[in-house]
């Protein structure tokens, strides 16, 4: 729904402060944001349920269990035909872990994947989104290599280890600055990898970048890596974002995003399955709903408006997106669309109306320290990731 539609429909939300891609990132140093940062329960935090995409209403009744732990988790998914859970933790490793009959998850034998010494973990940057084929027999993995550079490389699967000698580089993209790598990706409905990918860093998007359609970052793109092109050509599919962290597909085909604010707003946007090609988020001539810098082609003719923002008052200062919850353990939290922040650590939710309009804002009553990402299993059950180590199960306390 565009700016000119939605008639401001959705109120701020008073909260935040400083980290990450948000605040002032000076001239190009790097900041200290939480996002140095998979996807939805359709295809990317990557979940795999396909449960009925209709909502509840009233308010959600929500508790958290600690069921593991790890080094800088940053993305936890499910691997299709493997009863484990794939885990990656920000420094470059991959993991299988067990799921127990109490929930717990226990790391299976040595890491998968070991790729510590070809990444970056500077500021922002590190192993920051993992994906499976839809077929699940190859690995994606998106990196900050040691030269501070976008790499997805991609790996057969033989069983449940990385086939020897197949790694291959599937995109590469340089990076002007340590922050807004963004990083997520995730096979889209029409089976094609996604990717966002932040405006380049520093404060203000000092080159335009998320408006100029001659560079692919401040967009989120898609690639046809099952093709015949070993490194095919990147399409823009939504520009105007500054740090799109973590974004998600629902099971309806519609894309959920959580996009990093600069000074003071935090952002959730919302594209229907026929709305996405093309739509434009208005970075950095607007910051949230409200217009921000001016020239230079800076503002889009028909940005659209985020489904819901909130301020970085009361202790927020960066997003960490989501993904609409599907799975089946709690009912009163069907269809409703989960992020935190990661400086406030409250875990929340929102809902929209038929309309695509919010609906209700509900406060869980979690608190996560350093959330930076959310995970699925199988069955479309939520985690949240703490970047100080803890793995967090959400369950039903109704």
């Amino acid at each position: 729904m565009n700016r000119t539609a939605r008639l401001a429909l959705v109120a701020s939300l008073l909260l935040g402060a400083a980290l990450s891609g948000c605040g002032s990132d000076g001239d190009g140093s790097p900041s200290t944001s939480t996002q140095p940062g998979s996807g939805t329960p359709s295809t990317g935090v990557d979940g795999t349920t396909s449960a009925d995409p209709a909502a509840v209403e009233g308010e959600p009744t929500v508790s958290s269990v600690v069921v593991g732990r790890a080094a800088e988790p940053i993305v936890l998914l499910a691997r299709p035909g493997d009863d484990a859970l794939w885990l990656a933790e920000r420094a470059g490793l991959v993991r299988r872990m067990a799921v127990g009959d109490d929930g717990a998850l226990t790391a299976i034998g040595d890491p998968v994947l070991d790729l510590t010494a070809d990444t970056s973990v500077d500021a922002e940057r590190g192993l920051l989104g993992v994906a499976f084929s839809p077929e699940g027999d190859q690995l994606f993995v998106s990196y900050t290599n040691t030269g501070g550079n976008t790499r997805i490389d991609a790996y057969d699967l033989d069983g449940d280890e990385v086939a020897a000698g197949s790694r291959t580089e599937r995109f590469a993209q340089d990076q002007p600055y340590a922050n807004h790598n963004g990083g997520n990706i995730a096979f889209g409905p029409d089976g094609l990898l996604w990717l966002g990918l932040g405006d380049g860093g520093a404060a203000d998007d000092p080159e335009n970048r998320a408006q100029d359609p001659s560079t692919v970052l401040g967009k989120i793109i898609r690639l046809d890596v099952l093709g015949d092109d070993e490194q095919p050509e990147p399409e823009i599919v939504v520009s105007g974002v500054r740090n799109p962290w973590r974004w998600a597909f629902d099971v309806d085909g519609s894309l959920w995003i959580g996009d990093v604010g600069q000074n003071r707003i935090e952002e959730v946007d919302h594209l229907p399955a026929d709305e996405i090609e093309g739509a434009n988020l208005g970075w950095s001539g607007f910051e949230g709903r409200e217009p921000y810098l001016d020239g230079d082609g800076r503002r889009p003719d028909d940005p659209v408006d985020p489904v819901f923002q909130y301020t970085h008052d009361d202790g927020n200062c960066s997003i960490t997106g989501g993904f609409a919850y599907r799975g089946a353990a709690i009912p009163s939290l069907q269809g409703a669309y989960l992020f935190a922040d990661y400086c406030k650590g409250r875990v929340r939710a929102i809902r929209l109306d038929d309309a695509g309009a919010l609906a209700s804002e509900h406060d869980l009553g979690i608190d996560v320290e350093n959330p930076i990402s959310f995970g699925t299993d199988a069955d479309g059950e939520a985690y949240v990731l703490s970047a100080a180590g803890d793995i967090v199960r959400l369950t039903d306390a109704g």
